[in-house]
């Protein structure tokens, strides 16, 4: 099975994050309307994980971005622009028979009947990722590997890769697993969602929101979900405006599994798990208000204020709340990326007390250095 050769050095003391997914150049829209009614697109950059590198590296942490490109324009774009934001891209790969992803979004809220988007990208080069042709020595560097369910939908292939990378094995980081289900993703495919929830079970950090959670596999409510992932160290459940609920155990950063103890330990959790023994920390946490100017990325921000918040061993509560911050700057620009708050305003409210983070109203702005922070 493809893997980095035991005794292998780590470069863990180089990289902290390293985020497997594809990346596409994402056209968006020049005014609202429909996609037949827009008369011109500016070009950006989409992806998952790879917005996820993006955030980390400008909030200050060593992350790579794995994946496969066109050899093609929009795959120079692409490398170059992850780049630009601080991320390692040397083990992204070129694909000389197959192209890079594109697509088209409009500019109204995702969450209505009115938003559009048209992928092109059936056959793209990132959907040819399998176990035979990613480096697995680049993507066990880091003390986090950061996965998505989108790769899991992409092919048979990409299937394949997702699930032997959450294997079970004494030399693996810790597993982050964003379950990010896209239905259209599912249509047409031999397997289905469920299979997410096989990857979220061998993973050590799960992202979900109660929403997906329900309507890719039928589960309602955050103790049916944690019922039906026993196994996550850590389990974020992610409830929009209500905020974020957190199933968590002692020992749940990334530093385990770091060596043959710590692999222990971790197959000791599984075990307990699998036999009902586990002791949880429920921690909730509220959303914070924000002025949205478009809900397009709050979901990848608030993956990468968590992950950073994780690598800074901060306690479960302030992990969400970066969470929450992370994406409340996101949510306040029209893209799917931005500069996150500088980290020093970020801790500071992420301690406030919690009649203070309640009175917090953020609006577009609001990460700026001469900036005032509303309450109300």
């Amino acid at each position: 099975m493809p893997g980095p050769a035991a005794g292998t050095p780590s470069t863990a003391t180089t990289t902290e994050v390293v985020c497997l997914g594809e990346s596409m150049v994402t056209f968006l829209p020049s005014r609202p309307g429909r996609l037949a009614d827009v008369p011109s697109f500016g070009r950006g950059i989409g992806g998952a994980e790879s917005n996820v590198a993006c955030a980390l590296a400008a909030a200050g942490h060593r992350a790579a971005w794995v994946g496969r490109v066109g050899a093609d324009g929009f795959g120079d774009h692409l490398v170059g622009a992850i780049a630009a934001y601080g991320v390692d891209t040397s083990a992204v790969r070129r694909d000389p028979d197959r192209p890079t992803g594109i697509y088209f979004r409009t500019a109204t809220d995702r969450a209505t009947d009115t938003h559009e988007v048209a992928y092109y990208r059936a056959g793209s080069a990132a959907s040819a990722m399998s176990p035979h042709n990613v480096p697995y020595e680049k993507l066990f560097a880091g003390r986090v590997l950061h996965l998505s369910g989108i790769t899991a939908a992409l092919s048979a292939d990409c299937l394949a890769l997702l699930h032997d990378l959450t294997a079970p094995r004494p030399d693996r980081p810790l597993i982050s697993f964003d379950v990010n289900h896209r239905p259209g993703l599912w249509r047409g495919s031999e397997a289905g969602p469920g299979v997410l929830l096989d990857l979220a079970r061998r993973s050590d950090l799960v992202f979900v929101g109660e929403d997906e959670a329900e309507e890719a596999w039928g589960l309602t409510g955050a103790e049916a979900i944690r019922a039906a992932l026993p196994e996550p160290a850590v389990l974020v459940i992610k409830r929009g405006a209500d905020g974020a609920t957190v199933f968590s155990r002692p020992g749940s950063g990334p530093g385990a599994p770091a060596d043959a103890a710590d692999a222990r330990d971790a197959a000791d959790v599984r075990d307990a798990a699998d036999a009902g023994e586990r002791t949880d920390t429920v921690t909730d946490v509220p959303a914070l208000r924000v002025d949205v100017v478009a809900p397009v990325g709050a979901g990848d921000a608030f993956a990468a204020g968590f992950l950073s918040a994780t690598l800074r061993d901060l306690p479960v509560r302030e992990r969400v709340r970066h969470g929450h911050l992370m994406a409340a700057a996101v949510l306040t620009v029209p893209g799917d990326l931005t500069d996150p708050p500088p980290r020093d305003r970020a801790d500071r409210l992420a301690a406030l007390d919690d009649d203070a983070w309640g009175r917090l109203r953020l609006g577009p702005g609001w990460t700026g250095d001469d900036q005032e922070v509303r309450t109300t």
